[in-house]
């Protein structure tokens, strides 16, 4: 801050160099809805790695396309994932523990930490070898999950005003099991549990139904935060993934519908998965897919964030000794962008003979050129296998990318990099506000926005052999008025000259006949 001078003397002041760098976000955060064995619900969580998947929400499940996707994923090299779990009248596993004392103390009620059929696997086991054996209120605890893991809790309390109160305990440091509540309030008997292990009750815990629509988009679920809207608690992701809702189905048109509107709100991609019945006939399987685009409903401006990839892959089933069955690409393809940006950058397409699939033994359908070529121009990204590269991602297009829309956004990548600056710049540019509106403001601005544009140059983001050719920044007196700045508004113009992929290569043969002139 500037300094008063009140003596004779030398004065040191630091002066603000107004660089503030702006980071790009990342672009291939993932987000997986569906169903799993175990885990929370409706709660955005993040893994790293299938492990983590594993460990979290229960791993591969016959019953669970999502946990297939999520495989698929990091097979492919997907990195970081946001899963949300969502169930269909599912029940959690209870375990009474006993204490002895005539109701309603009679027991502790205990239930598994989430919903599903893995917490009737659950056993407690209480002893009362505690720091203190005259104190009544402390006991210890081992939660056991068969074939599982296990927790020791030592010295819990039934007392509330203990530090170590078993509630919160429980809630805080336990991945198993939860004191019960009603109506907000745990409920904790007077009486410690007696020493006993405890099965959890038979059959108390339930994987409830297939899901249906309503578990993903609907009336007041945006507000509640449920289903899709749950990413409302998510900072950021940048490809969404629907696996279908049941083994062999298809994910609902109003689903993606509402997901498709969500993405574009997010500045995120959809990936859309093709309908079952497509690839049914493998004879008429481009023809059906041609004619079936239309009956999705993925149209107008919110399709540039919709990318459809066909036909659906053949995939060895660990959980069904390795037979053979069909499974949705979308795990698979955003794998392949995750492992496209990190190696390219998101201006490179995600197809392409570098564009490998991993983790599948073929498509339900193998696609031939002249059928490829009629579904390219409409929009439909096409999954190839070639005799020596192999099966490989074969489009780059959004839903807006049919020929006949000649849309601005008709590539995947330029989609991409278009969302990526844009959500860059939002964050980055934050500081702005309440910052006085006037020229020292709008040079920092070129000057932090115009460093972050130049290095994506750099990088090889945008065309163009200079600066100039490839991008530009505008923010002064042109693009924010004096009306502006009486309204508080800093208008900032950035504009960028995209790299577009080389869906055709075209190559000319000349063939001289007979001797040259010289």
């Amino acid at each position: 801050m500037p300094v008063t001078p009140t003596y004779p003397g030398v004065y040191i002041e630091e002066v603000p160099s107004g660089v503030r760098t702006i980071t790009g976000v990342a672009t291939s955060i993932t987000a997986f809805i569906g169903r799993a064995k175990r885990g929370p619900v409706n709660e955005p969580t993040i893994i790293n790695s299938f492990s983590d998947y594993e460990r979290r929400f229960g791993g591969l499940w016959v019953d669970s396309t999502m946990s297939y996707a999520v495989r698929s994923f990091y097979l492919n090299g997907g990195s970081q994932a946001l899963i949300i779990r969502l169930h269909n009248s599912a029940t959690a596993a209870t375990i009474d523990l006993p204490t002895g004392a005539a109701a309603p103390n009679d027991v502790l009620h205990l239930v598994a930490a989430s919903v599903g059929a893995w917490g009737n696997n659950l056993s407690a086991t209480v002893d009362h070898n505690t720091k203190d054996p005259a104190d009544a209120n402390l006991f210890n605890f081992t939660v056991t999950e068969t074939d599982g893991g296990t927790e020791k809790f030592l010295n819990v309390s039934i007392a509330s005003a203990d530090a170590r109160y078993v509630p919160r305990v429980l809630e805080q440091s336990s991945s198993l099991v939860r004191v019960t509540k009603n109506g907000g309030d745990w409920i904790v008997p007077d009486t410690r549990p007696e020493e006993a292990t405890t099965n959890a009750t038979a059959d108390s815990g339930g994987d409830g139904n297939d899901l249906s629509a309503n578990q993903y988009s609907g009336p007041g679920m945006e507000a509640a935060k449920t289903g899709i809207f749950a990413l409302e608690k998510s900072d950021l992701f940048n490809l969404l993934c629907i696996p279908p809702l049941t083994r062999g189905g298809d994910t609902p048109n109003s689903v993606n519908q509402a997901a498709m509107t969500y993405c574009a709100k997010r500045r995120a991609m959809l990936l859309v998965d093709p309908p079952a019945a497509w690839g049914a006939n493998k004879e008429t399987a481009a023809t059906t897919a041609r004619d079936g685009l239309s009956a999705l409903g993925l149209t107008g401006l919110d399709a540039r964030n919709v990318a459809l990839y066909f036909p659906r892959v053949r995939q060895a089933d660990p959980k069904r000794d390795g037979q053979f069955d069909s499974f949705v690409p979308c795990g698979i393809v955003a794998g392949v962008m995750a492992r496209t940006d990190a190696q390219r950058g998101v201006w490179k397409a995600p197809a392409g003979l570098d564009a490998a699939m991993n983790g599948i033994q073929g498509m339900d359908v193998n696609l031939t050129d002249p059928e490829n070529g009629m579904l390219n121009p409409l929009g439909i990204n096409c999954l190839r296998a070639f005799p020596v590269t192999g099966r490989v991602v074969w489009g780059a297009r959004t839903l807006r990318g049919a020929d006949q829309l000649a849309d601005e956004y008709k590539y995947i990548p330029v989609r991409r990099l278009a969302l990526f600056i844009e959500e860059s710049l939002y964050r980055g540019t934050q500081w702005v506000v309440f910052e006085p509106n006037d020229e020292p403001l709008w040079a920092q601005i070129r000057l932090n926005v115009g460093a972050f544009m130049n290095n994506l140059f750099r990088k090889g983001a945008f065309q163009g052999t200079t600066p100039r050719q490839a991008y530009f920044v505008k923010c002064d007196k042109e693009t924010t008025t004096q009306n502006d700045i009486d309204l508080g508004i800093v208008n900032i113009v950035v504009g960028f000259a995209p790299l577009k992929p080389a869906e055709f290569v075209i190559i000319k043969i000349q063939q001289i006949a007979g001797e040259l002139e010289v």
